[in-house]
C-alpha cells in the first residue's frame, strides 16, 4: 500500500505541468500546440527562448525532488521517495489534467536522482551534458543518460533490487518518450540545439 500512495502522490505533484504554466503566462499560447508539441524544456526553449526553458528545466528538476523529498518524510523511507519520484515523472509525462499530454521527463528525472543520491544524480547530469556539448543532441544526451540509470543503480545499490528496478523503469519510460526522437538520429533528421521555432509555427 505504500508504494501505491507513494506513486499516487508522485503523480498528483508530477501533473504540475511547469511548460505549460509558462507558455501560459509567459507567451499566452499553449505549448503543446507549437514547435514538437512536446511540454518540456527542450521545445519552450525552441519556442520561446533560453529563459522561459530554463525556467521551466528547474521547476520540473525542483518538483521532483519535492516529491522524493515528500515521500521520504511522509514514509520515512528514501525508497518510498525514490517510488514518489518516480510517479512524479509519471505524472509530468501524462497529467491527468491536461489530457495525459506532458513531457518527455528527464528535467524530473535528473530531479530524482539527485534527490535520491547526489553521488549518481551527478554522474548523470555531467554524463548527458557533455554528450549534449558534444553533439549538439539534446535527445542524445538525454537516451545515453536514461541508459546509465540502471547501470549506475546497480554499482551503488548492488543488494538493493528495487533500486535497480525503478532505474530500468525510468530508462524505459525515457527510451518510450524518445522513440521518435531516436528514429530521427538514426535517421539523421534530428534537430540540434540551437535550432529555434518560430512562435507562429504550429506543431509539425
Amino acid at each position: 500500500m505504500n508504494i501505491v500512495a507513494s506513486l499516487l502522490i508522485g503523480y498528483l505533484v508530477g501533473c504540475f505541468q511547469s511548460a505549460y504554466i509558462i507558455s501560459r503566462f509567459k507567451g499566452h499560447i499553449d505549448i503543446r500546440k507549437y514547435g514538437s508539441g512536446n511540454a518540456g524544456t527542450t521545445n519552450v526553449i525552441r519556442v520561446m527562448g533560453w529563459k522561459a526553458g530554463i525556467l521551466t528545466f528547474f521547476m520540473d528538476l525542483l518538483k521532483a525532488a519535492f516529491g522524493v523529498y515528500l515521500g521520504n518524510l511522509i514514509f520515512g523511507d528514501m525508497l518510498y521517495g525514490y517510488y514518489t519520484g518516480v510517479g512524479v515523472v509519471i505524472g509530468h509525462n501524462y497529467p491527468v489534467f491536461l489530457g495525459f499530454k506532458g513531457g518527455k521527463g528527464i528535467a524530473a528525472t535528473l530531479g530524482l536522482l539527485l534527490a535520491v543520491d547526489w553521488r549518481i544524480g551527478l554522474i548523470a547530469v555531467g554524463l548527458m551534458a557533455v554528450i549534449i556539448f558534444i553533439s549538439r543532441y539534446v535527445s542524445l544526451g538525454s537516451v545515453i543518460m536514461a541508459i546509465s540509470i540502471p547501470i549506475l543503480m546497480a554499482v551503488f545499490y548492488t543488494d538493493q533490487w528495487q533500486y535497480i528496478l525503478l532505474g530500468a523503469i525510468l530508462m524505459a519510460s525515457a527510451l518510450y518518450t524518445h522513440r521518435a526522437n531516436i528514429k530521427r538520429l538514426l535517421r539523421g533528421e534530428e534537430n540540434k540545439l540551437g535550432h529555434k521555432k518560430n512562435l507562429t509555427e504550429n506543431k509539425q
